[in-house]
């Protein structure tokens, strides 16, 4: 297979328009079906106009297939690979629109929607991982940013192709939508089969050679043998010496404590992702014209026209964490947005309970401010922060099972919502308003910053311990210096730079056997 010889930024760009195609694909298929389902519409006649729980279940039952996906990537993502993960979601998922297009009863669509949710489950858990393995810590936070800005992107385009293709009669009106996503899908696995695979992962699993290639084509060197190259090949080579130190990998190691921290580390990476849906995202990104139409009494049109300018709100919104999450932190931003959200739904629930027009139209404004919020923070950081947060040993595993939780909370949510509007309407927004309030102090005491930081420092992020990890004593929660890694290099090699990159070449071959000898002793 032929890799692209591009090296350096224009690399680098080339995996972020990668992983941005996958997050746009992710973002498209989100949002297809809300301006579909809950209409007097072509869809409608089509499968016996469903009630408002099978809606529900059309919308949720992908999130099933999303969480298969991120299982099957956690038992089986880390022998697999990065890229190969990728592949194989943007194939199955044109397996599942093919179905999906050519549907003609409900039994057909589910199962369409959950090969298309496993797929994307796919994507979901391994390009986060791919991403912040290929890019530096000073500008990691905004590359991953990107992704999500780009999903509301194509949440942004599946709301108002949904809204134009309503004007069009016949079945294209909702196959149209739905196939469009095979586009996505098809440009995905096209850009991913030219692109090399994650240099850590190569020296992981005995490939150290082909890892240090593809390290110097991230850094822009001639060779391998470069002395950027070593200098960064070594730190990798030591952090995964030190990571694999108990010898192959056992499930047991998720839930080991102590100064590693891997079950601290893993109940961060679920509760990022279980916070950031019960903020209450989904309620309004997965059913924005359900809400607008059900809960505020507004007519269908004019429900779409707002559910496709609060998707527009929304991509707007995601641009600022490009600018701030490098700058302010992961803990400012997720912070600052349960706060804002908290606040907006708390008078959002105090309008709609006057239940006049006005009122409505009060709420609506409030549900815009809604997504300005979620964008600066709850949407990126959920998927920036797994992928940081774990050790290269575990990163695989933790943004899989990361992302079964967060899609099994969708789900739940999701199911939910359109019953609980139906009986109790504007109180659902006190509900997440509570959510929301309690997600600040938590992260404020249990969340450490991972601003700047070299994925090989993260190892280091909870040796303070205690209950808090040393989050709670440590300003800013910052508990580790930048290039700490690199530090403990130099220690281990009893001398200054020049002395270790002379042997680099003995020390990595020595390494390279000894990871290829516990490779071949997993298997």
């Amino acid at each position: 297979m032929r890799i692209m010889s591009i090296r350096g930024k224009y690399l680098v760009w080339a995996i972020t328009a990668c992983c941005c195609q996958a997050f746009l694909l992710l973002g498209y298929d989100q949002g297809v079906m809300s301006g579909i389902i809950g209409a007097e519409n072509q869809f409608g006649e089509d499968f016996g106009r469903p009630d408002p729980t099978t809606q529900g279940t059309i919308v949720a039952i992908y999130d099933i297939g999303c969480a298969i996906g991120s299982l099957t990537t956690f038992f089986w993502g880390e022998s697999i690979g990065r890229k190969r993960m990728i592949m194989a979601g943007a194939f199955t998922m044109l397996l599942g629109t093919a179905i999906l297009t050519s549907s003609t009863t409900l039994a057909q669509l589910y199962v369409g929607r959950i090969m298309t949710g496993i797929g994307n489950g796919f994507n979901s858990s391994s390009i986060p991982v791919y991403q912040s393995e290929m890019c530096g810590g000073m500008i990691r936070g905004a590359l991953v940013c990107l992704n999500s800005t780009v999903t509301i992107i194509g949440l942004v385009i599946a709301y108002w192709l949904d809204y134009g293709m309503s004007f069009v009669g016949g079945p294209a009106q909702w196959r149209l939508p739905i196939g469009f996503q095979a586009f996505f899908a098809l440009c995905l696995f096209l850009q991913v089969l030219v692109l090399p695979d994650s240099p850590r992962w190569c020296m992981a699993h005995g490939r150290g050679e082909e890892g240090a290639r593809i390290l110097a084509q991230l850094e822009d060197r001639d060779s391998p043998h470069h002395p950027d190259v070593v200098e960064k090949r070594k730190e990798i080579e030591v952090s995964l010496a030190q990571e694999s130190a108990g010898g192959p990998f056992r499930y047991r190691e998720l839930l080991e404590g102590g100064p590693l921290g891997n079950f601290r580390r893993i109940c961060l990476c679920i509760g990022v992702n279980v916070m950031q849906q019960f903020t209450g995202a989904n309620m309004i990104n997965y059913l924005a014209p359900i809400v607008y139409h059900n809960t505020m009494g507004l007519s269908r049109n004019l429900s779409l026209l707002l559910g496709g300018f609060t998707a527009v709100t929304y991509m707007l919104a995601s641009f600022i964490p490009l600018w701030t999450v490098d700058r302010f932190g992961r803990r400012f931003l997720l912070m600052t947005s349960a706060t804002g959200l908290s606040v907006c739904y708390i008078l959002a629930a105090t309008l709609l309970s006057r239940n006049t027009k006005g009122a409505a139209y009060g709420a609506t404004a409030m549900v815009f401010l809604v997504q300005i919020f979620l964008g600066i923070g709850y949407l990126p950081i959920p998927w920036l922060y797994p992928a940081e947060i774990t050790t290269t040993r575990i990163r695989a595993r933790g943004s899989a099972i990361s992302s079964f939780f967060n899609w099994m909370c969708v789900f739940a949510v999701v199911e939910m919502t359109p019953p609980a509007i139906a009986n109790i309407g504007w109180r659902v927004f006190i509900i997440f308003a509570i959510f929301n309030a309690l997600w600040v102090p938590l992260v404020y005491v249990f969340f450490p910053e991972t601003k700047g930081l070299e994925l090989e420092d993260v190892d280091h992020i909870f040796e303070k311990g205690g209950f808090t990890g040393g989050v709670w004593s440590s300003p800013g929660g910052r508990t580790v210096e930048r290039r700490r890694i690199a530090r403990g290099v130099e220690d281990r090699e009893g001398g200054p730079e020049e002395k270790w990159k002379a042997q680099a070449d003995v020390r990595i071959e020595d390494s390279s056997t000894v990871r290829a000898e516990a490779v071949k002793g997993e298997k």
